[in-house]
């Protein structure tokens, strides 16, 4: 059983690898945290009800153009909020999702997070959340700011249960600010919308001397059999809200992101660490997963 285990988990992995056009390096695909969740993701993408390409057509999820009808509105709360500069990275190191992110400029603000709780967003932002809670299958929502000079470097998202939308609120209108998902370029215009795979390889810049503000969402992937779409719900509610990072003081901050702190901190270590002798951080590193197969194996 255990080999069948490890062969359905390796199986996964490498799924994930090969599916698409663009690949991160196998050896990073295989210390990535989208492992982590391989064998889920397959069952996400294999029951899939919509398409699995990298972009998906808008209008496949038509419950989205309430948000596009009412984009100016969304707009306005979003620019108030960057004239308070409430749209930031965090001050402490208590989100675990995006904190990777934070050192190329981005910047955001949790408007809702699974059943995670953000007092802050329906005070600041209430008719943007009032419209995010018109329609159930928008799990997580955010304003999502990328400066001038900003990017975000080659990566994959770990978890396919959701799909990631995009809308333009106050973007350069340049072609020379996009997304780039499996090789495909989308640059973001005022108003409009996409959907995308965000378990496909993607990176984004903004190579124009403007500001760059979106509403990021993650919509739930709607799935061809209803006990993958109710377990795909319960995994969101439970494992997804413990990943929550507030706005502020008011906000809850989720069970992972409360040792993220600690994880920070290792990282540290980790990165002074590969710094300081990268082939020996090599070695150690896959000697450690080695002996963990090997634990693995005779166990």
């Amino acid at each position: 059983m255990k080999w069948v285990i490890l062969l359905a988990w390796l199986g996964s992995v490498l799924f994930a690898h090969f599916r698409g056009y663009v690949r991160l390096p196998l050896g990073r695909q295989l210390l990535d945290h989208s492992i982590l969740l391989a064998p889920l993701n397959a069952l996400m993408v294999l029951t899939s009800k919509v398409a699995t390409t990298p972009y998906i057509p808008v209008e496949t999820l038509s419950e989205l153009k309430l948000l596009e009808d009412n984009w100016e509105t969304i707009r306005d709360e979003a620019l108030h909020l960057a004239q308070l500069r409430e749209i930031k990275a965090p001050e402490l190191h208590n989100d675990i999702g995006f904190n990777s992110f934070f050192k190329y400029g981005w910047k955001r603000f949790y408007l809702k997070w699974y059943d995670a709780k953000h007092p802050s967003a329906e005070q600041l932002c209430p008719k943007t959340v009032a419209l995010l809670n018109r329609i159930p299958s928008v799990k997580a929502a955010m304003f999502a700011e990328l400066p001038p000079g900003g990017q975000l470097n080659p990566h994959r998202d770990p978890y396919a249960g959701s799909l990631r939308y995009h809308l333009g609120l106050a973007t350069p209108n340049d072609d020379q600010c996009y997304i780039d998902v499996d090789g495909i370029r989308h640059s973001w215009r005022d108003g409009q919308g996409v959907i995308f795979d965000e378990t496909y390889v993607h990176e984004a810049y903004n190579h124009t001397d403007k500001n760059r503000i979106i509403l990021f969402c993650d919509i739930e992937r709607p799935l061809k059999w209803g006990w993958a779409q109710a377990f795909n719900h319960w995994f969101g509610r439970v494992m997804m809200s413990a990943a929550s990072s507030p706005n502020s003081g008011s906000d809850q901050t989720g069970f992972i992101n409360r040792l993220t702190h600690w994880h920070w901190l290792l990282d540290q270590k980790r990165r002074a660490f590969k710094k300081a002798n990268r082939p020996l951080y090599k070695a150690t590193k896959f000697g450690l997963i080695g002996l963990a197969i090997v634990l693995f194996v005779i166990s």
